[in-house]
């Protein structure tokens, strides 16, 4: 019997690389936790965790597209990382995503085929949203150009 295989994704529906992360998750024969993270936001100690784990830092996970970015200032380097994740605490939709958490890792998972190395062998072909073929009818990972 396969070992259990726990990946946590933190989501946001709207947006197609994070869909995309999903299947590709489920392809792979697993069922995750899904966290719709606009709806019920990482605290500030898991959202520090998970960076530490993925090697990432506050900065790094800004989303500017679509958010307050711009109007927050958060563009100016003197802010801390306190200061960011007060941001990110008041506007969650500042958190880049998907997040993925698995046994193999953490990683922002963008493009969406990085989650690959997160998970067990893909069970056939994914093909992402915009028809870009990621894994083969064999569950390999497609080479890109």
């Amino acid at each position: 019997m396969p070992e259990a295989f726990d990946v946590v994704v933190y989501h946001n529906p709207a947006c197609g690389t994070s869909r995309n992360t999903l299947a590709m998750i489920r392809n792979a024969g697993v069922e995750p936790h899904v966290v719709e993270y606009l709806k019920t936001p990482p605290n500030r100690a898991l959202i520090r965790q998970l960076l530490a784990r993925a090697g990432l830092s506050v900065r790094e996970v800004l989303r500017e597209k679509g958010t307050p970015y711009a109007e927050l200032d958060l563009a100016d380097l003197a802010l801390t990382d306190e200061q960011l994740l007060d941001a990110v605490e008041a506007h969650p939709v500042l958190l880049n995503r998907p997040l993925v958490v698995s046994p193999k890792g953490v990683r922002l998972c963008r493009p969406s085929e990085a989650v690959l190395d997160l998970l067990p062998a893909q069970h056939g072909e994914f093909v992402k949203e915009d028809g870009e073929r990621v894994v083969d009818e064999r569950g390999r990972r497609v080479a890109t150009a």
